[in-house]
């Protein structure tokens, strides 16, 4: 018996390694690459986690090998890239500094976090997963593919060298001014960052005059290093800012000190257009259907992406969730919000995906259907602008993680607070569902 239950198990495991190879090949929807126009009647061919071809059907050869998946009616576009979001129950830096380059998120979240099903359930598969904006510097994002995985490490990212790939969290304005030794003003909250960079570039003239010779090397430091990462461009600084002063002194520091940033919230972003275009800042913005919260965002306006792209830089936009700010189930409507403000759909569709991957410098994985790419896509029931449509599948890496029309999925979906935990407890939303 034992010896039947190891075979079953063996032959278990050959099909599915054999349907995975098996090419895929999803036929009749309006299909939505981003990167070009819109296909009526599209094929998209899938196979080992990428898009094979994609086109219209009398120009796509489907094959003969493949399963044929008709979508006809639906809508087929990339997976959403969400550039900002504290989904995986996650904290970085505390209370003992306001500056900490050497926190990682990456120890810090749970792969397992009941945020990362809801985000599948609004068609996201990429996240920026970030820090709180407490802190100047309150440590290094983690950019994750959200598949389904039993340990962070299955849903990173990685840099060339093969580590983590992530930013830098960084924010300025009221959060970061508390008591000390946290600054009191915004004069200061740029001074303490002025003189970590100083520091940064001291020790790496140390370094550099060590020539590798470990008798003269300074001690090792683990926040520096993260400095440098920032310093020679390898990690993005993604920078909470909302008032518009706060948004040129983030500028200002970008261009002394030569850092790629991409502007997070940016709710005055509007008022200061012209400066934010002329540095070639990207810009992840927030979306609010009911705008408030803090003071500084008083006078947030949803046209900042018009703004961006009626200066001829449709590019610099992008859009997040902030989650649980705005639900990552509703990522979509978010968009949606900016088109009803002014922007133009391609931009607003670019800003969820495209142009977002670009703000993590993935764009060579995701955000666009192409082959080659990454087979991140969402199948939809409707427009992605309507707000009756429904996401009714999301694919990564060629694998369905979300499928509304399964039960347990569908918990994901529509449920309130704690429905679709695997252990609910107490709660008493739930019910007899998640047995």
């Amino acid at each position: 018996m034992r010896t039947l239950a190891r075979s079953l198990t063996l032959a278990l495991l050959a099909a599915a390694a054999v349907a995975q190879e098996l090419p895929h090949a999803f036929v009749g929807a309006r299909v939505l690459p981003v990167s070009g126009p819109p296909l009526e009647d599209g094929v998209i061919v899938v196979q080992f986690g990428r898009v094979r071809a994609v086109g219209v059907r009398a120009a796509v050869e489907v094959p003969a090998s493949a399963k044929v998946v008709d979508v006809k009616g639906k809508v087929l576009m990339p997976g959403l890239v969400d550039t900002h979001s504290h989904v995986g129950g996650g904290w970085g830096a505390d209370s003992s500094a306001p500056i900490q380059p050497d926190v990682r998120m990456l120890d810090a979240i749970n792969c397992r976090d009941a945020g990362l099903q809801r985000a599948q359930a609004g068609g996201i598969t990429t996240i920026n997963v970030m820090s709180g904006s407490g802190h100047l510097m309150s440590g290094q994002t983690i950019y994750l593919k959200n598949r389904d995985a039993r340990t962070i490490e299955e849903q990173c990212y990685r840099f060339p060298d093969g580590t983590p790939m992530g930013g830098m969290k960084m924010a300025n304005g009221t959060n970061s001014q508390q008591d000390p030794p946290f600054p009191g003003t915004r004069g200061k909250s740029a001074a303490l960052v002025r003189e970590r960079f100083l520091a940064a570039q001291e020790y790496k003239r140390k370094l550099d005059a060590a020539a590798g010779d470990p008798t003269k090397l300074p001690a090792r430091d683990l926040g520096h290093e993260a400095m440098l990462e920032i310093l020679a461009g390898q990690r993005i600084v993604h920078h909470h800012t909302h008032r518009h002063d706060d948004i040129v002194t983030v500028l200002r520091l970008s261009k002394e000190f030569g850092f790629r940033v991409v502007l997070h919230h940016v709710s005055e972003a509007w008022k200061v257009a012209d400066e934010i275009a002329a540095a070639n800042a990207a810009c992840s913005l927030i979306v609010l259907d009911t705008p408030g919260g803090k003071l500084e965002a008083m006078d947030f306006d949803a046209r900042s992406a018009a703004e961006l792209e009626r200066l001829g830089r449709p590019d610099l936009v992008g859009f997040h969730t902030d989650d649980w700010i705005t639900d990552s189930r509703l990522f979509l409507r978010s968009a949606a919000l900016a088109v009803r403000a002014g922007v133009s759909r391609e931009t607003a569709l670019a800003g969820l995906t495209l142009n977002a991957a670009k703000m993590l410098d993935l764009q060579e994985r995701v955000g666009s259907l192409e082959p080659g790419k990454d087979a991140d896509f969402l199948v939809l029931s409707g427009d992605p602008l309507s707000t009756y449509t429904r996401v009714e599948q999301t694919w990564v890496e060629g694998s369905k993680v979300f499928d509304l029309a399964n039960e347990a999925d569908r918990l994901w979906a529509e449920g309130g607070w704690g429905a679709g935990l695997a252990r609910a407890g107490a709660l008493c939303c739930v019910g007899e569902a998640v047995k």
